[in-house]
């Protein structure tokens, strides 16, 4: 019997083959392949947006934070500075954020979103919910819930193996003061 024939009907096929190479991690193959092909789709949703991707993490962080150092938005999202410099000048350009120095340390910026980029706000958020449909959408109510548990594990185990690497932190998401 073919692979073909073991799937259960209506089961769309991988998109890829499990190369040799990772027969020791199957299934954190199948998480990188999965991040991947979410990037990808996020992508598309946020280009529709006139963001990049990446950019929306940082626009989340602001407006769940309010105003933050320039530093302190490095740190967060894991980027490379240069990276994050340019991300923030795509978007004080199209005026979703202001950078201006920090009154405590002059040498310092404070990045903040700005009250135009309210409107961003519940355009990513409906992206993100478009995101979670097509994501999820092979899923019912019962799996979708148990992947969600799972990955929460997953998520504490790796975070786990960062803080012991000292490379970076696990953060909890806080609520945002900008009220859009």
């Amino acid at each position: 019997m073919t692979a073909e024939a073991d799937r259960e009907p209506g089961t769309p096929t991988q998109c890829a083959t499990v190369p040799g190479a990772v027969l020791d991690g199957p299934v954190s193959h199948a998480i990188s392949r999965v991040a991947r092909l979410h990037r990808i789709v996020a992508g598309r949703l946020l280009r529709e947006l006139g963001l990049h991707p990446g950019q929306e993490f940082l626009m989340m962080h602001l407006w769940d934070s309010g105003a933050v150092r320039q530093s302190e938005l490095i740190k967060v999202v894991g980027l490379d500075p240069s990276t994050v410099t340019k991300m923030l000048q795509r978007l004080e350009q199209s005026g979703h954020v202001r950078r201006r120095p920090d009154p405590a340390d002059r040498r310092a910026s404070l990045v903040e979103a700005t009250e135009a980029s309210c409107g961003l706000l519940m355009a990513v958020r409906g992206a993100w919910g478009e995101l979670e449909r097509q994501t999820l959408e092979a899923l019912d109510d019962t799996e979708r819930a148990e992947l969600g548990r799972l990955l929460g594990k997953v998520e504490g185990s790796l975070c786990t193996a960062v803080a012991r690497g000292g490379d970076a932190e696990c953060e909890t998401p806080a609520k945002g003061p900008l009220g859009c």
